[in-house]
């Protein structure tokens, strides 16, 4: 499927919007020495809850969209998003999730957003949704970090996508701010279609998509915020996907999906954190995912359910 949805066009298109409505928005566009187009939504610029939203559907490639909404985790009452796309895999999977280790010297950041699509530096990933995009268009990634790229680091980038610099469009945002705190939350459906794929299951199976996710308080610091927007997904993120499957797996696969299977459940995310010394690799990767599911499956009408909302240590990590 070589780039069908033309992920990077439609992000691409996304990001002149922003880019038009920058005032608007509270960040702040600039070209760099080598072409390439940077927007910054939060490292100078105050940003906010819309540049969030729209900061996630480029995430999502153009191929999902994010409503602000009220997300309520019992009697906790939070700001939150509602995230839905009709090409899960694709938008969550081959956009979305932040599988780039952006660190070229002296700099990093996680990348997101549909450039890995061209990249491809994740090739196993990439082989098994069966999708890529050819890099004659535009190339736009999506950048969590508190350091403005250069054009060292968007040449670096550019290089190893096998790009023109000036095709390339980087937006940026540190994790606590407001408008990474939007689209963080906003890939409560991406971490539900990750776990499925680390649970060998065919995400291409799963037809349509949606979930919600409470906006994290502004935390001090981005470590604080790393914790507090990974609980918001563990502790107060629901999702429900459409698939087309046999019964039997679903009986088998979806109790393993919620962040209650993994053995570090329970713990606000930041005291989890703080006990690996820092190293996200010793977490259980299978917490990362959120904390109710619900799967329908079109052969039988079936819907299977599994997890639940955790309000206790969610205002915990919110507020404690």
């Amino acid at each position: 499927m070589d780039g069908i949805l033309k992920l990077n066009e439609r992000a691409a298109q996304l990001a002149r919007t922003m880019t038009a409505d920058a005032a608007l928005l509270g960040i702040r566009v600039a070209t760099l020495d080598n072409g390439a187009r940077r927007l910054d939504c939060g490292i100078e610029t105050p940003g906010g809850f819309e540049a969030g939203r729209r900061l996630a559907e480029v995430c999502l490639g153009g191929a999902g969209q994010v409503e602000l909404t009220t997300v309520a985790v019992e009697d906790l009452e939070l700001p939150g998003v509602f995230v839905r796309t009709d090409h899960p895999a694709t938008a969550c999977l081959a956009s979305q999730y932040a599988g780039w280790a952006i660190k070229p010297e002296g700099f990093f950041a996680m990348g997101s957003g549909p450039l890995r699509a061209i990249a491809r530096v994740e090739g196993p990933l990439y082989e098994a949704l069966g999708y890529s995009e050819s890099a004659e268009g535009p190339g736009v990634l999506v950048l969590e970090t508190r350091t403005l790229p250069s054009a060292a680091v968007a040449d670096w980038i550019a290089t190893r996508a096998g790009l023109a610099a000036e095709r390339l469009i980087l937006l940026a945002a540190p994790t606590a701010t407001p408008a990474a705190g939007v689209q963080i939350a906003a890939r409560v459906v991406e971490t539900a279609l990750h776990k499925l794929h680390e649970l060998q299951f065919d995400v291409r199976r799963v037809l349509c998509a949606t979930g919600t996710a409470p906006i994290a308080p502004i935390a001090k610091n981005d470590m604080r915020a790393i914790g507090r927007t990974n609980d918001c997904v563990l502790y107060g993120g629901r999702v429900q996907l459409t698939v087309d499957a046999d019964d039997a797996v679903l009986e088998r696969l979806v109790p393993q999906v919620p962040s209650s299977a993994s053995r570090d459940y329970g713990t606000p995310f930041y005291e989890l954190f703080k006990r690996y010394e820092w190293d996200f690799y010793k977490v259980d990767p299978h917490l990362f995912s959120p904390a109710r599911i619900t799967i329908t499956n079109v052969k039988s009408g079936r819907s299977f359910e599994a997890g639940e909302l955790n309000p206790d240590v969610l205002r915990q990590s919110l507020f404690g």
